[in-house]
């Protein structure tokens, strides 16, 4: 998918979920769905993205897959800038900060989310890079 196509369906996503706190596009599948909001590191603005995600503890962890892309999503980028967030879960918002996973703690969120939605393997095999595993934790 093009990234105009990433931001459209984004878009829409995002409203519906506020719209009903979650009760339409909060879950894909068995995955849940979180509202992601990061800082845009060029221009400072809130950016606010969908995202699968699985509970590890009192935190969350998402993949930067971007459907197999050759290069990291925007979001992520964002968080990498600044890894102050927000997320929205149902109706509920909490700050977050994020940081990337390596190591056992990468394979563990990894496999905690691929139980949930074994898509992310295929779009590994797709592209050369290593999909980031992200890891939010309370602020």
């Amino acid at each position: 998918m093009t990234d105009r196509g990433f931001r459209i369906l984004g878009r829409i996503h995002r409203a519906v979920y506020r719209a009903t706190g979650g009760k339409i596009g909060g879950k894909m599948g068995k995955a849940p769905v979180l509202l992601l909001t990061t800082t845009g590191r060029k221009s400072g603005k809130p950016r606010t993205t969908p995202l699968l995600y699985a509970r590890v503890g009192d935190g969350y962890v998402l993949i930067a897959s971007k459907g197999g892309a050759e290069h990291d999503p925007l979001w992520y980028r964002n968080l990498q800038a600044t890894p102050r967030a927000e997320i929205q879960v149902g109706r509920k918002r909490e700050r977050v900060n994020a940081r990337t996973a390596e190591g056992d703690e990468r394979e563990r969120g990894w496999r905690a989310l691929t139980d949930l939605y074994a898509g992310y393997d295929g779009y590994q095999e797709k592209t050369s890079r290593e999909i980031p595993v992200v890891l939010l934790e309370p602020a």
